[in-house]
This record gives C-alpha cells, structure tokens and sequence, in this order.
C-alpha cells in the first residue's frame, strides 16, 4: 500500500468532508418556493415543479365547510381534526367556502394542519360571500348594492369596501364572492339589488371603488381580501328576466356595455378573482368561453388571478346547456376554456379522478393544468399565506361590528336614501306633531336584502321613529297587511281601527316594498306592481284625508304609478343595512337632508322593458297605444329639502383632435334655504356616428355639498377613453364629429353645449 503525501491526505480529507456537507445541504436546503426574498412568479414555478399530478388537481377543487365539516371544529359537534385530516390527507386542497368561522382560531388550526402536516404545506383559501357584509354572524351590514350606488359617492363606497374586508379577514377569510358587476337592465330579475344599476360608467367606478376598497392597498395586509367580480358575463339581463336564462345581445352591445364595467375592475382596480356566470351569451355558456375566459380577461387585460364557477355552472354545461355529453366533457371544456376551480358541483373523487384521467389520456395538457394551478397560486403567494398563514386572533375584537363601521353603515344609509316626491313640503316633519301612525308590512319589520349574515341587529323603523319624536307624540302603529298579501280584508276590527287612527293623526307613515320571498337570487316577477294588498291599505288610508308617507324598502324599482300620483311623499330607501332605520327616521325628521340618486329608470309598466335611459335613438320613436314611453322616474333622479340651479357650462377647448382631453365645468347653486347634497351629472351624445350609440351617456359625476345660497364649480374631465366607440370594425376610436355635453342633476333636467372632435390632419 502506498503511503499518502500529506497534502494529498488533506486534499482528499476535504474533498469528502465538501462531499458530505454538499449532500447534507441538499437535503436539507429550502426550496425556492419557501423563499419569501424571491419573486412570487419564481416561487410559484418551483413549487408547481414540486407538485404532483394529484396536488394539482386538489387546488382546483373547493370543499363546502358546511358539507366537509370544518364548521366548528373547536365545539363538540364539529369535526375534530383528525377527522378533517382524513378529509385533506396529504395532498391538502384549494378552498373552502360556506365556513364563517366563529374566529380566527378556527381558520388558524386547519392552516396550521395542511402546512404543518400535508406534503408541501400549501394553505388553504378561505372564500365567503361578502356583497355588503362579511357574511359571517354578528358583522356589520351595510346597505344592499343597489343602496350604495345612489350614494353616488365612490370614496364612500371604498370605505365600506375596506371595512367588509377588514371583519372578514379578522378571521381568517381571503377571499369573498364580490361585487356584481352586471348592468342591470332587466327589473323582473331577482338580483337587480346586488347589483349598482343600469349604467356602465356608473357601475364601474362603483365596482371598481369597491374593489380597491377590498383588497386595499397590498393583498398581504391584515385588512384585505381578494375581490371577484362577478357574473362573467352579462348575467343581469337574462331572457324573460328569469335568473340563469340566455342573454340575448350581440357581441357589440357585451363589448360596449357589460364588459367595460368589468375591464375596470380587473385592469385599474387589480381584482384577482372572477366568477363565470352559469348563463349563455350568444350560444356560448359562459363557464366554457374561451372567448371571454382567456382571449378577453387574460390576454387583453393581463388578468393575472384566477376563475372560479359559479355554483351549478359546471354541471349545467352537461345537465342544461347541453354542450357537453359527460362529467368529463363538461370538465375538459371549462378548463381548457379558462376555468381554474370548481364550485363543488361535481363530487370531489370524480372531479379530481376526471381531471387525472383527462391529463392521462391527453385531453387536457400538463401545460394547461400548470397554467391554470400558477393562477391559484399566485393568489396565495399575494395574500401572503405561505409567509404568515395565521390570522391574529386579537382582530376581531377590535374590527368586528366596530364602532366605526356602524357609523359607517349609518352614513351609508344617509346618503342612500332617495326623495322622490315631496309635494307641499310635506318632508322633513315637525318632531312636535300630536298624532302619528306608522303602518305597513315593514314598519317594525327590518328589510336588509339577500346575502346577509345571520340574525344581524334589526332596528326597526317605528322604534326609530320613536326615539326621534317628542315624549308628546302619541305613536300608533299597525302591521296593516302581509308583504306579500294579495288581498286585505279592510272590514275587519284591525282594518277599521287602524283606518280611525289614521284619520285622527297628523301624517301616518306608510312602510312596506318587497322582501326576500319576493326579491334576490331566484326570486324573479313577472309583474313590477307591488303586491295588491299593499296597495289596497295605501287606497283606503289615502281616502282618510290624513297626509301619508309612503317609506319603500326593496330591491327592484316598481311601477308605483298609483303612489306617484296620490301619496304626497315618497322615499326610496332600497334595503339600507343595519342603521338603515335609523337613518330613514333621520332624514323623515329633518336630522339628514336627502341627497340620494336613483342608479336605475323606475318603469310606468313592465311593457316598457327595457325602460333603460342610454337607449338607441330608434328605441322610443313614438308612444304606446295604451302608454307613453316616458319612464315613472328616471335615471340620476333625486330630490332634496333644499333646491338647486345649474348654469355657465363651458367646454375646452370647443374644437380639437381624437387624442385630446375636454374640460367641462358647471356652476351649481343652492338655491334654497337649507345645506344639502347634489349630484352633478355629466351626459355626452355623439350626434352623429359610424354605428348607433345612446342619446345619452353618464360621463361623469360628482356629488357636492353646499350650503344655502352657495355656489360650486365642478370640473369633468373628458378623455379619450370617454369618447370612443367600437366601430364597424370593432376596433375602439374616438370618431370625429360634434358632441353635445349635457349637465344637470338627473338624466333628463340638463343643460348643454357642444364641442367638435376634427380630424387628425387639422
């Protein structure tokens, strides 16, 4: 045996020893995707890299919390852990949505099971409903949808935006399934009231306010959450008006109308999540779109979250839409179209199985099921759930149905509330009045709209009323009729005592609309009149004599002809949250001034759908036989105690090119004798175009308070992007040609001007 220099001995002494630690250091080394120093998008792609085929097809799949029994599982009915643990094994999942957790200690054990004890420790997406609640127990609710556009107030609605996010996220929620985003330009649909409208510009910059309101600032904060937009695409005017039903429109009118609302939510606002809606537009289910799914939302507005399916829109792609003959061929359809999760309408093993077998059998690429995992992903990596999955159990208590968010509900509620008729100055009422009746299905029944959380404050209108008024005041008050009731016995004893009191009192304040059997999701009419006995008790309490005020809480507009014409005063309130009654009392008094705006045109007749103000110029060219085509109120409609003038409408500059920006001021004034809110409206008419566009279009709007006899200029600023229309060649233009500019508190009281779009070459 040779004898070994000692400088070989050291050299290969070291080799070994750099050997061995090289080997300890591989196995031991943290993989990229745990690396917070490194970039989402290389985190994301190591850890797809880690991944199997199985561990892929588990984030495409949400579990229900009520079904899977998460629910709980800190009390003794609920699932205990280990039970939850064979549930997600080692391959752990996507989702979980209808949980509400009862804190964050729940959220935190089931992040603490799948990162601690699952393969790659990927933590779960804690998704719930969130429209103008957390829909969690004992959070603040916030007026419905169609009540925070008649603000017509953004920065408001951002706020509100934040505060539903913080409540959620408190305990442990990253994600909630809003807003909706649909034109709702169909009243008998049941979900006009999650909905901003009728407008495009307005519910975009409703949307949008509402979306940086929800995610905030930086996803991984403590006070954000994901936002989805939702229905993708043109759910809100379905055929017939019946929910699910085809929306027939043609591609121009989905570019130029619904899917600009969206646009700004995903490309100015950020959102990271979408719902695709379970309807078809133009022959094509939404859920399996490829169209809209990848050309529209990724490749043209860099969409860069993911898409999950409405609850049955999957399955209906098989069961209704008949596009797709098996499970299978619903799955390979929606996925290769863009759809990155499920909404449990396929059971677990079989659409994980399916998934797998597609992969296998080379109907879905490995490519694709990356792309659309990457998307999953990336959210995850955004909220900052691989870094901090943990949720500080000491935020509720200081978020949670906050004495700031109640504020903020009532504030809300204030400037939802429209006036739509005050005739004589029967509104705000004196808080000395001798006598007062308050009737109605809702007077002492609270109405908050769908998607609300469970057994919320309920604050009823009559108890408000009656801590606003006098020790003094004598309050009488009766139920009347059931909401829904088609007829009203008005020769029974309670009939006839409420009809004596209402006789002697000074004003009797009538309080009713529609409810949750009669509006939301599902709940769609045929008929826009209020239920019958409803308007029965209003006849006969209006033949008393005795002044009424007609309070309506509901989530469509209805054709309130007959109220219009006899009852002296009207609030539209919409469903205006938990401080909703506090505020309706406020502004009946005279503690708040009205400054609310209608978001959608009252009809005069279901006949006249659709009713919508932006219509065609061919749309209304002459009346009915038996009706004008005029709406009962319309679009930007509002009253106030106070009045207000409009007047010195400029535009600069008169004449210019396609690419420059117009400048539109106005003065408005109040010219009454109380402080007050106004909304100052911005209409543009392109006179004459290469295709047909609206003889209106909102443009802008801004709502201003003044004091009496004070005078605002507001400025509007009209960009290209303002002006442009897709043309024949569906290519976005600003054309050259005059346009009128009209200003003024709603969409058919305004004043104009022109100004003239010229030609490149001048």
């Amino acid at each position: 045996m040779l004898m070994m220099k000692k400088s070989q001995y050291v050299f290969l002494t070291t080799g070994l020893l750099l050997l061995l630690f090289s080997q300890l250091y591989a196995q031991n080394a943290q993989p990229d995707y745990k690396n917070s120093s490194l970039p989402i998008s290389v985190r994301v792609k190591d850890l797809v890299s880690h991944m199997t085929l199985k561990e892929k097809v588990r984030q495409m799949d949400m579990y229900s919390g009520q079904n899977s029994g998460q629910k709980q599982l800190s009390s003794n009915k609920g699932l205990t852990i280990q039970q939850f643990e064979k549930i997600i094994g080692d391959e752990g999942i996507g989702a979980i949505h209808d949980y509400y957790p009862q804190s964050a200690k729940l959220t935190n054990e089931l992040q603490q099971y799948v990162t601690k004890h699952t393969r790659l420790g990927i933590p779960i997406l804690f998704i719930e409903e969130g429209l103008h609640d957390y829909g969690g127990k004992g959070s603040t609710v916030f007026p419905q949808s169609i009540g925070l556009s008649s603000t017509w107030d953004p920065p408001l609605v951002k706020k509100v935006g934040h505060a539903i996010a913080s409540e959620a996220r408190a305990h442990g929620v990253d994600m909630l399934l809003c807003p909706v985003l649909g034109i709702a330009r169909e009243p008998r649909w049941g979900r006009v009231e999650e909905t901003y409208g009728e407008d495009p510009y307005l519910d975009s910059e409703m949307g949008l306010a509402m979306v940086e309101g929800l995610q905030g600032k930086t996803l991984s904060s403590n006070s954000s959450v994901i936002a989805e937009p939702k229905h993708f695409a043109a759910h809100s005017i379905p055929e017939g008006g019946l929910n699910t039903s085809p929306a027939l429109i043609g591609k121009r009118e989905l570019e130029s109308d619904f899917l600009p609302v969206f646009k700004k939510a995903f490309v100015q606002g950020g959102a990271m999540g979408v719902m695709s809606a379970y309807s078809e537009t133009d022959g094509i289910p939404n859920t399996a779109n490829h169209w809209l799914l990848t050309t529209m939302l990724r490749q043209r507005w860099g969409f860069k979250g993911f898409v999950l399916s409405d609850l049955g829109a999957l399955h209906m792609l098989q069961s209704t839409h008949k596009v797709a003959a098996t499970e299978e061929d619903a799955i390979r359809e929606a996925v290769k179209a863009g759809l990155n999760m499920q909404f449990y309408d396929y059971s677990h093993q079989s659409y994980q199985d399916d998934l797998i077998d597609l992969v296998h059998t080379g109907q879905l690429s490995m490519h694709t099921i990356n792309e659309r995992v990457c998307d999953i992903l990336r959210v995850k990596f955004m909220l900052g759930l691989f870094d901090h999955p943990y949720i500080n159990t000491d935020l509720v208590s200081k978020v949670f149905h906050s004495q700031n968010h109640q504020q903020l509900a009532l504030k809300a509620a204030r400037e939802s509330i429209t006036l739509l008729k005050n005739e004589h100055n029967l509104l705000p009422l004196k808080k000395n009045l001798r006598r007062i009746v308050v009737f109605g299905p809702s007077a002492n029944v609270p109405r908050l709209g769908e998607y609300t959380q469970p057994d919320p404050v309920k604050i009823s209108v009559l108890q408000e009323i009656k801590k606003e008024v006098g020790s003094r005041t004598k309050i009488y008050d009766a139920k009347g009729t059931s909401i829904m009731a088609q007829d009203v016995n008005l020769k029974s004893s309670s009939s006839k005592r409420l009809l004596q009191q209402i006789k002697r009192a000074d004003v009797a304040i009538y309080v009713g609309g529609d409810n949750n059997q009669m509006d939301g999701e599902g709940h769609d009419v045929a008929s826009l009149q209020l239920p019958e006995g409803q308007k029965q008790l209003l006849k006969a309490a209006h033949a008393t004599g005795t002044p009424i005020v007609a309070v309506l809480e509901n989530g469509r507009p209805y054709a309130i002809n007959w109220i219009k014409q006899h009852i002296p005063a009207i609030l539209e309130c919409w469903y205006p949250g938990e401080r909703g009654s506090e505020a309706i009392a406020n502004v009946l008094f005279g503690d708040y001034n009205p400054g609310g705006k209608l978001p959608i045109t009252f009809p005069k007749s279901v006949g006249q759908i659709p009713v919508y103000y932006d219509y065609k110029p061919s749309a209304r060219p002459k009346n009915y036989v038996n009706l004008d085509s005029k709406p009962l109120f319309p679009f930007g409609y509002g009253l106030s105690y106070t009045t207000f003038s409009f007047s010195d409408l400029k535009v600069q500059p008169k004449k210019s090119g396609p690419e420059a920006t117009y400048t539109v001021t106005a003065d408005v004034k109040n010219t009454g004798n109380r402080a007050g809110d106004e909304v100052a409206q911005l209409y543009i008419d392109d006179e004459v175009s290469s295709v047909t566009t609206p003889v209106e279009a909102l443009k802008g709007f801004h709502r201003v308070h003044l004091q009496p006899g004070q005078t605002k200029t507001v400025t509007f600023k009209l960009t290209p992007q303002k002006l442009h229309l897709l043309n024949r060649d569906f290519h976005w233009v600003v054309e050259p040609g005059v346009f009128k500019v009209m200003v003024g508190g709603n969409s058919q009281d305004v004043i104009s001007s022109t100004f003239k779009v010229t030609p490149i070459s001048q």
